[in-house]
């Protein structure tokens, strides 16, 4: 079926939250999409529960785990649609979520967007996943309007208004599909974590625009294929980010740049062993190693990034210096904080 909208949901042994959460998508209010689950070859029975309960949506088998950016390239490579939603299976929304961002996108000429992410267990509470929108601070960090390191503000309309934002997440990300193609789609050697700021930014470098829509809400799980405790998400989270500098930073702001992260990186490892989690600290240790034995390869991604006209103008301001050593708990602080 050809529809203007794919709403494309990557799967790895999600039974059951396919089970809760397809219901919402399929009862979507626009007149033009379609739902199409790509499974990453899961074995909890996912495809055979989606064929007998909700035949009306459409199923592509990728033959093995790639990750979310090798699972959603494969998924998107011969997808005819104008527009793809990549969307968590941890993710219930809104019945008019789709066709706010439908609206929003077009008026703004938006490349990608996302809708404001709330707490599926709070919902009037940030999720952390992106909330109202993501930029980075001067040194790479992802913050949200809505959240701040592991702090979710309670949604009080504070995010309401239609801007552009640095990055939009992955958990709901909505982006035109040629534009999707042209930025090369998502590096599939991050394997999970930050690969759509990464995707975002090289928009950015082709002079796209990225947006969020607060009119639209979802509600998301959050942790539901990788729980936040995970040593594996503390390694990819930690190499990755320094990925996401070394392919995007112009290089004089490289050079001085990525030591402090490093250092920055070092003390979280410290911090981590001091609270028992030696799992995670090794797991900065090997991020680290990966970078540096593979830092050729590396910069041979930054060589293709790197020759645009266009730049992504970063936060002036330190995320990790008004968090913890001025206290600066919300965006609203963080950002009038001189």
């Amino acid at each position: 079926m050809l529809a203007k909208i794919s709403v494309v949901i990557l799967n790895y042994n999600t039974k059951e939250l396919l089970e809760k959460f397809l219901p919402s998508v399929l009862a979507s209010n626009h007149a033009d999409f379609k739902v199409l689950v790509a499974d990453n070859s899961s074995s909890d029975g996912s495809l055979e529960m989606v064929r007998e309960k909700f035949p009306s949506i459409e199923i592509f088998e990728t033959g093995e785990n790639l990750g979310y950016a090798g699972g959603y390239n494969r998924a998107l490579r011969d997808n005819k649609s104008e527009w793809y939603v990549l969307l968590n299976s941890d993710v219930e929304v809104h019945p008019d979520w789709l066709k706010y961002l439908d609206e929003s996108v077009t008026k703004n000429n938006w490349s990608a967007a996302q809708p404001k992410i709330l707490d599926y267990s709070n919902k009037e509470q940030f999720e952390y996943a992106g909330a109202s929108g993501g930029y980075l601070d001067y040194l790479g960090y992802p913050l949200c309007r809505g959240r701040l390191m592991d702090t979710c503000e309670k949604d009080n309309g504070q995010y309401n208004e239609e801007v552009e934002i640095h990055w939009a997440s992955g958990a709901a990300l909505m982006i035109k599909a040629s534009d999707y193609w042209e930025a090369g789609g998502l590096d599939e050697d991050f394997f999970a974590h930050m690969e759509e700021i990464d995707l975002c930014w090289r928009l950015h470098k082709l002079g796209k625009k990225v947006g969020v829509c607060p009119e639209a809400n979802v509600y998301h799980i959050g942790g539901g294929t990788l729980s936040k405790q995970n040593s594996r998400k503390t390694y990819l989270n930690f190499r990755n980010g320094l990925v996401l500098l070394l392919k995007n930073l112009p290089i004089m702001e490289l050079l001085w740049k990525f030591p402090y992260r490093l250092l920055l990186d070092g003390a979280a490892g410290i911090y981590f062993l001091f609270q028992g989690k030696r799992k995670d600290t090794w797991a900065i240790v090997k991020a680290h190693w990966n970078v540096f034995l593979r830092i050729g390869f590396w910069w041979g991604k930054r060589a293709k990034v790197q020759n645009t006209k266009h730049t992504m103008e970063l936060l002036p301001k330190s995320l990790v210096f008004q968090y913890y050593l001025k206290g600066v708990k919300t965006f609203e602080k963080y950002i009038e904080r001189k």
